[in-house]
């Protein structure tokens, strides 16, 4: 979990090209788009850092980019929809740089989009830079989920509870766990120099999730839109960024 400063800068190096990669995916991005068209260009473009891309295998996904419209909240396939004015969109990708992973998620509108979603959008990635401001070495990781819901639930927006945060390095997903909610049972002290993603999800609705259409996918259970922002950070007395340019 916690890592050495040699770690920490190969993972630095590897954040930045993911940055790079998810604004110029994010970038793609219109009416008339299909997801699998912005998928096709992430792969492309991490193996042009000489990159490997995290997702693609990992417990069978087989694309890159997870790609999850309105409703749904994380892990989607790319296929053939073809995104139309008003939708939202959450990019979720990771990357293997030099044998470390790092992992980010945006969540971006097609086009015009409502005043509801564009709020939804702009509070959930309020929620990740408020965390990120907050997170420092000492703090239990429920102390962290409570700061997310806090935030949110001010907001007056649904705040996902089954899926969470995570520690990252060799391997895409390990300890912690970071919730997103003050879960009683979060318990562990963060360290400095932990690597962690914090990922804060919320709806429009109620916070409760269901399978999506396709077998990797979770969406909203009452069909409400939903948005997901998530950085790979290093826990210092002020948190570090990697994913960013």
């Amino acid at each position: 979990m916690v890592k050495t400063e040699k770690e920490i800068e190969i993972m630095k190096q590897g954040g930045r090209i993911l940055a790079r990669v998810l604004r110029d995916v994010a970038k793609m991005v219109k009416p008339g788009k299909s997801t699998k068209d912005l998928n096709r260009a992430a792969e492309a473009l991490i193996l042009e850092y000489n990159a490997v891309p995290s997702f693609k295998g990992y417990m069978g996904f087989p694309s890159a980019l997870c790609t999850s419209v309105n409703e749904e909240i994380v892990h989607v396939m790319p296929s053939e929809r073809i995104l139309k004015q008003g939708d939202i969109i959450c990019l979720d990708l990771g990357i293997l740089f030099k044998g470390y992973h790092t992992d980010m998620a945006v969540t971006v509108g097609v086009g015009k989009i409502s005043g509801q979603a564009k709020y939804l959008i702009d509070s959930t990635r309020k929620a990740l830079e408020i965390a990120i401001k907050s997170v420092r070495p000492g703090m239990t990781t429920r102390e962290l989920g409570k700061i997310i819901e806090d935030f949110l639930i001010k907001k007056k927006l649904g705040v996902v509870r089954e899926l969470c945060g995570h520690g990252i390095g060799k391997e895409i997903h390990q300890d912690p766990q970071i919730p997103n909610y003050a879960d009683q049972e979060a318990r562990l002290v963060l360290k400095e120099n932990m690597v962690i993603c914090i990922e804060p999800m919320a709806t429009l609705g109620d916070w409760r999730i269901k399978k999506a259409s396709d077998k990797y996918g979770l969406q909203t259970k009452d069909l409400s839109l939903a948005a997901h922002f998530e950085h790979t950070i290093v826990i210092r007395k002020k948190a570090e960024v990697l994913t960013s340019l």
